[in-house]
């Protein structure tokens, strides 16, 4: 059986611009919270009453580090995250993949929402100014699969090329079919991940009329899963992109291994456009199959990075998933964490990075602490490493990811062994 495995990352996060950035910043359980009045870039552009006060911004980017300028001009800003998280994400990998036949090298960045923001810049530009000024650069710009579609124009991989758009889920699945592509083989090698930018007062306050973001203006309690005062999320944005190669070929070349991906369970609840349905079957039923075709039991888990959005219904309900899969003894040996404590959530690209730290978490034996927690919800009784990050043997994990509209995915990451 073909086995694929993670040889490069790259990431763009409210909390870090590089892989090292970020895995300093974690440990150091570093929040990447903003006062949306304080943000250099868009800060302006909110109304002094607006309600949601903080946004998981990322800072000090500069896409003319990886894209010319007049290429990135022409990028929405998911874009151009997407596109240097996958160019660093290649550059770590120490190859360009020349070797391989390009169409059997692909790219599948899952983009939950895409372009949102500039499509309310444009329309404000239509209602002023009428039809004619709309930029003609629009179309392109804003439609979630030129993430995809621009990384292949840069790296040449001809292979495999879409977008997967299930809200919160996207990068999971993403990374998901990927990782099937290249067990069944169909590719040699995938730039896999996700990425999002959507943080404007139109965007926000879409999210904050349903009641899904807190309004906490104090970034050491916003965005505190499974705490039992979590009020909502904290909105994020950036990318995670991974090189997921083929053993074999990963092998020939010399390449450092973070880690394995070895299952995939993908489910939908089929309940409700956006809560998680209350039993946990279907998420349960999504892990349950990842660690299926890992060949592993429940038994053989000792990590979860939890989808952990910090809202009432998700972490109650995760938790109740959780356990469904691992049944009650193991799911209370499991350690669980949500990295989304520091990042806040980065919608469509939120499983990416979480796979990521999932990875780094395998090879180095590293759990961080869920950042925040304080007051104990009997509703979420397993453990959740609140105390403080914890040195611990992860041989495998499970990432999840939950999106609106029931769409559950969970990968089954492993230590790499021979």
């Amino acid at each position: 059986m073909r086995r694929a495995v993670i040889t490069g990352m790259g990431i763009v996060s409210p909390i870090g611009n590089t892989v090292d950035e970020f895995y300093s910043s974690v440990k150091a359980g570093k929040k990447g919270f903003s006062l949306l009045r304080e943000l250099p870039d868009i800060g302006n552009d909110f109304s002094p009453e607006f309600e949601v006060k903080l946004a998981g911004a990322v800072k000090d980017f500069d896409p003319e580090k990886r894209i010319a300028k007049k290429e990135a001009a022409r990028m929405d800003r998911f874009t151009q995250f997407g596109l240097t998280a996958a160019l660093d994400a290649l550059e770590d990998s120490g190859s360009d993949f020349s070797d391989i036949d390009p169409f059997r090298a692909g790219v599948i960045a899952g983009v939950g929402i895409g372009g949102l923001t500039l499509t309310t810049k444009e329309h404000k530009k239509y209602l002023e100014k009428g039809p004619g000024r709309i930029s003609v650069f629009y179309v392109p710009m804003i439609i979630g699969n030129m993430a995809a579609g621009t990384i292949s124009m840069k790296t040449g991989f001809k292979g495999d090329n879409f977008c997967t758009t299930t809200a919160c889920a996207s990068s999971t699945h993403a990374i998901g079919e990927a990782f099937r592509k290249i067990k069944d083989g169909y590719l040699d090698v995938a730039i896999a991940g996700g990425a999002e930018a959507c943080i404007s007062e139109f965007d926000l306050g879409g999210f904050n009329n349903m009641k899904a973001l807190t309004r906490s203006d104090d970034p050491d309690r916003a965005s505190i899963p499974f705490d039992k005062e979590r009020n909502g999320f904290v909105l994020g944005e950036g990318s995670g992109m991974l090189i997921i190669e083929e053993l074999s070929h990963a092998k020939a070349r010399g390449a450092k291994i973070y880690a394995e991906i070895a299952g995939y369970g993908a489910t939908c609840d089929a309940y409700h456009m956006t809560s998680p349905s209350p039993t946990g079957e279907a998420a349960g039923m999504g892990m349950k199959l990842a660690m299926e075709e890992a060949g592993l039991t429940p038994a053989d888990i000792n990590y979860i990075n939890a989808h952990g959005t910090s809202t009432g219904l998700n972490d109650k309900y995760e938790t109740i998933a959780i356990k469904n899969a691992l049944g009650e003894e193991y799911a209370r040996k499991v350690v669980i964490n949500s990295t989304k404590s520091m990042t806040g959530h980065l919608l469509g690209a939120a499983g990416s990075v979480e796979a990521i730290m999932t990875a780094l978490s395998c090879r180095d034996d590293f759990v961080h602490a869920t950042v925040g927690y304080k007051v104990p919800d009997p509703e979420c009784d397993l453990d959740y490493c609140v105390e403080g990050n914890r040195n611990m043997t992860v041989n495998a994990a499970l990432s999840n990811s939950l999106g609106f509209g029931g769409h559950n995915a969970t990968l089954c990451i492993k230590k790499f062994v021979e």
